[in-house]
């Protein structure tokens, strides 16, 4: 568990890195829209070979996978219209403009804890952490990251406060890596797999609801090359690793 715990806050430690960037430098909407591109092309590479590949392979039938994908679709869905109503609607905006700041923080809690979850779940069965999805989870979390800085910030928060924060949320991202893995390490290949797919349909929804169209809005017509180098990269980490 102690693993899992360690790669759950390194995938988390781009929310500190995001927040650094942030309070040092200005960084411009496009080149953020870029990274978010390319990070939803990772994520959709991971969904396919990371989570549903996966999960095709635990279940005997397709209705946990069926099941798995509505239900984190609708959890995504129904959790993020709440997050929204709180004020953290942009919390996925490049240029962090709007929101309630600890709203912000809240929706990308909410986000985060189900995918440390499944990273902690890929370590299950000895195969070593799933490279692809690490490095998707790392890379979604940094604009989130630098627009939650922007609005703790104007909210009046230190810089001190506002890391100490990042690394709290961080740490929480590890405990729910090693939940993840202990708790499903005796889990039947069913759960497994509906799990997975929860993950996979709960993804899918937040990139084609918020983290694509920001990326576009922002980033501009290059936005669809760098998704497109984004999932080639993952999927080639996935064969290759």
């Amino acid at each position: 568990m102690g693993a899992a715990f360690a790669w759950g806050f390194i995938a988390a430690s781009s929310l500190i890195v995001g927040g650094v960037l942030a309070i040092s430098v200005r960084i411009g909407p496009r080149p953020l829209g870029l990274v978010m591109g390319f990070g939803a092309g990772v994520l959709l590479s991971a969904v396919a070979y990371e989570l549903m590949l996966e999960a095709s392979t635990n279940a005997d039938t397709a209705a946990p996978l069926a099941g798995g994908l509505l239900c984190g679709a609708l959890a995504f869905f129904f959790g993020d219209r709440v997050i929204d109503n709180m004020g953290g609607a942009e919390r996925k905006a490049a240029d962090g403009a709007g929101g309630v700041g600890l709203a912000i923080v809240l929706g990308i809690v909410l986000d985060g804890i189900p995918e440390s979850v499944v990273l902690g779940l890929t370590l299950v069965g000895g195969e070593g952490i799933g490279i692809a999805f690490l490095a998707a989870v790392f890379l979604s979390n940094l604009p989130e990251a630098v627009a939650a800085t922007s609005g703790l910030r104007a909210g009046g928060w230190s810089s001190r406060s506002t890391l100490v924060l990042w690394f709290g949320v961080a740490a929480l991202s590890g405990v729910a890596a090693a939940l993840g893995y202990g708790l499903l390490d005796t889990a039947s290949d069913t759960t497994v797999a509906f799990v997975q797919a929860f993950a996979g349909g709960a993804i899918l929804t937040m990139l084609a609801d918020t983290m694509m169209p920001e990326a576009f809005e922002h980033g501009g017509n290059l936005v669809g090359l760098f998704t497109t180098l984004g999932f080639f990269l993952a999927y080639s980490l996935s064969v290759l690793v």
